[in-house]
């Protein structure tokens, strides 16, 4: 096992990526320095030299990717006094600038993060969106950006009057994104929370870092059932969730338990009863546009044919009657003859996970947090939009195994943290 050597500094990313540059393309390196003219004639038709071309900048870009390959010198100190089980446990709570505790993250836990959640500011003019230039103890470092007056009270400072209104934003969260990917394995998730503030412009910088190859879903979650300030027009029911993988070519194949009110609707039984479980059935009749391919004659048991579109081409159809996966039903008892078979087995037992989420919502997480700090009222919490466990946990059960490392560097109220000790197998 590789020994991570500690000297106080944070891991030179700049310096990293220069040597990997060196280990792909050693030829277009003199005296230590980059050939450029050298680097472009090796990569030909890859290089982009028109001016007029998509891109996606703003007022300081430059000086956040900067930010992100400018090492810390900080050092992160044990507090043993707040801990509990300090000797035993694998969990690890660390408070500070989040910026420079991911530069510090970067020797030891680098490419070793299986999944990162995240619920960021969302940018709503309510909440705090600060700049990276303090290095102070965090009581000082909130008064001097803002987040706190001199009674110690929370207070907001981006709001939309500021004149900088997304450009703070995006430089808070682009070099710590940039970071955070730096931290996860070869076939390492992320998940973002976030709302339609910013929804835009955090796909845009994701697809940037990530790559849009590596865009696993924009999800939607409906975080409430009921009321909702919403617009004039529309009431907000709903939030985002972006997830993206480092290595989509890497990652295994994800599926989810079957959900009960799912397995209610497996209600019949055939010979693969044992073998594939219960069975509901759908029509083989297509209603979509039409499909001359789809177009055939189907002969039925009773005697004679039916033709229209199906679902499925004839070799298909042809498969899964041989596999007894197509049942036939007089037009008496049905509307159509011809249906598909459904079993319950079918996927080992799993199904996709749906990109609507319909899972806890937001009055859960809030009586979590209550039942959690012992708070009797809901306005007396310290945090007001905190994540259901249960929501967290659909993506630990199904993303993370058994010893790998979950990674929350906008902790919040530590629903992650919750959600793994829950899920009681997960090292967060």
């Amino acid at each position: 096992m590789q020994e991570t050597v500690l000297n106080g500094e944070s891991m030179n990313i700049l310096e990293d990526n220069i040597e990997k540059l060196k280990s792909i393309f050693p030829d277009v390196f003199t005296e230590g320095k980059v050939d450029f003219d050298k680097l472009q004639e090796v990569l030909g038709n890859y290089i982009e030299k028109k001016d007029e071309r998509y891109n996606f900048t703003w007022n300081g870009k430059s000086a956040a990717l900067r930010l992100a390959q400018t090492p810390s010198t900080g050092t992160l100190r044990p507090c043993k006094e707040d801990s509990k089980n300090w000797d035993t446990t694998e969990n690890l709570y660390i408070e500070g600038d989040n910026l420079e505790v991911l530069k510090l993250l970067q020797k030891s836990y680098h490419n070793k993060i299986k999944m990162i959640y995240i619920d960021p500011p969302y940018n709503t003019g309510g909440d705090f969106v600060y700049p990276d230039n303090f290095k102070d103890n965090i009581e000082n470092y909130k008064k001097v950006t803002g987040q706190i007056d001199d009674n110690g009270n929370s207070i907001s400072t981006n709001s939309e009057s500021d004149g900088r209104y997304h450009t703070n934003w995006l430089n808070m969260m682009y070099p710590r994104l940039r970071l955070a990917r730096n931290l996860l394995t070869d076939n390492g998730v992320i998940f973002i929370s976030i709302d339609d503030h910013e929804v835009e412009n955090l796909l845009k910088i994701m697809n940037e870092i990530f790559g849009t190859s590596n865009k696993l879903a924009l999800l939607v979650w409906k975080k409430k059932y009921t009321g909702g300030k919403g617009t004039s027009t529309f009431a907000d029911y709903h939030e985002y969730i972006l997830a993206y993988s480092k290595n989509i070519e890497l990652l295994d194949e994800i599926s989810m338990a079957r959900p009960e009110e799912e397995k209610a609707k497996f209600i019949y039984e055939d010979e693969y009863v044992q073998e594939r479980g219960k069975y509901y059935t759908r029509p083989l009749k297509s209603n979509l546009d039409p499909r001359p391919t789809l177009v055939y004659p189907i002969e039925l048991p009773s005697g004679g044919t039916v033709t229209t579109q199906w679902i499925c081409a004839k070799d298909t159809y042809e498969q899964l009657k041989a596999e007894g996966r197509i049942e036939f039903k007089s037009i008496e008892s049905s509307k159509y003859p011809v249906y598909k078979k459904f079993y319950e087995n079918d996927g080992g037992g799993n199904i996709k996970i749906p990109s609507f989420l319909e899972i806890s919502n937001n009055n859960e997480a809030k009586e979590e947090l209550k039942d959690l700090f012992n708070i009797v009222q809901t306005r007396d919490l310290p945090f007001q939009t905190p994540k259901p466990t249960k929501l967290l946990n659909l993506f630990i059960e199904n993303f993370t195994k058994d010893g790998d490392i979950i990674l929350d560097f906008f902790a919040g109220s530590a629903s992650t943290a919750h959600a793994s000790f829950i899920d009681n197998s997960i090292n967060s």
